[in-house]
């Protein structure tokens, strides 16, 4: 950007942000503010570091001064990562059809900038009835599809929840035709639904807890040979939902904690334990 700055204090200021002695501060303004690339190149921005801002005429962006250059604009342009979504709805009950699940939380940065994700954020604005077309792929998921009858024990929070809807859709279907395992599902409340809002509320409240008040109604199902399937976006969630089980084990059979740990490693060994966390 600094070739192309055509005031001479903008070509100094990004050079000192390409400098080693600028590195912190370009850190501080651009990726811990998660600036997009088009605040970037308004000059006002870039001014505004300095303690002024641009107004007038003389605020354009820094892509208008580079128009007249002589190469394609793909030469600037920034690829955008990819977005990942689990799919969140059966084949058996929608032909034909994906279902998304998507989090449009907006979230506020250091300096109280509101930011959106930029996928989801464009996700949500597109009307169904223009018929838009948007460019996927399909990737294999890690979490094995359950037989009908296997008794089920769903722990989703958040977005993570998103491909147990497809399970739960799933048994619905198979159920009109043949003898299907209940399903605790521990995300959204009503039946065997439980919710955990752990965010919204001020007194906060976590899956973990829920799982706690359920302590019997797991260990039965565990009994029964039920199968745990636990996402989240988090890494640290599921250890934490993994303490919470170790407790159960060791309250409702009277085990020794360590022998809690051992007898749910044998289910992970076992194929009866299921993870997929982390973005």
């Amino acid at each position: 950007m600094s070739f192309f700055a055509t005031v001479e204090h903008e070509k100094e200021r990004l050079q000192y942000f390409a400098s080693p002695k600028g590195r912190d501060d370009l850190y501080q303004y651009n990726q811990k503010e998660r600036r997009t690339v088009l605040e970037v190149q308004k000059r006002g921005f870039i001014d505004g570091f300095w303690g002024k801002e641009t107004n007038g005429p003389e605020q354009q962006s820094h892509v208008d001064s580079i128009r007249g250059f002589p190469f394609s604009a793909n030469a600037i342009r920034v690829a955008v990562a990819a977005g990942s979504y689990s799919i969140s709805s059966s084949p058996l009950a929608h032909l034909n059809q994906v279902h998304l699940t998507v989090n449009v939380t907006p979230w506020t940065t250091l300096f109280k900038r509101k930011r959106m994700g930029l996928c989801s954020k464009w996700l949500t604005g597109l009307d169904p009835q223009q018929g838009v077309i948007i460019h996927a792929w399909f990737v294999k998921g890690s979490l094995p599809a359950p037989p009908p009858s296997l008794p089920l024990i769903l722990i989703g929070p958040g977005t993570g929840c998103a491909p147990f809807h497809g399970f739960v859709e799933e048994r619905a279907v198979q159920s009109r035709s043949c003898s299907t395992g209940p399903v605790l599902f521990f995300f959204e409340k009503g039946g065997g639904f439980y919710v955990a809002f752990s965010r919204e509320e001020e007194q906060k409240v976590y899956v973990q807890q829920k799982m706690r008040e359920k302590s019997q109604r797991i260990w039965n199902l565990l009994c029964e040979g039920a199968s745990i399937y636990v996402v989240s976006s988090s890494t640290k969630m599921p250890s934490d939902v993994f303490s919470s089980f170790e407790e159960i084990v060791s309250k409702e059979n009277g085990f020794p904690r360590e022998s809690a740990v051992r007898w749910l490693r044998a289910m992970v060994r076992a194929g009866k334990y299921h993870v997929e966390a982390g973005s």
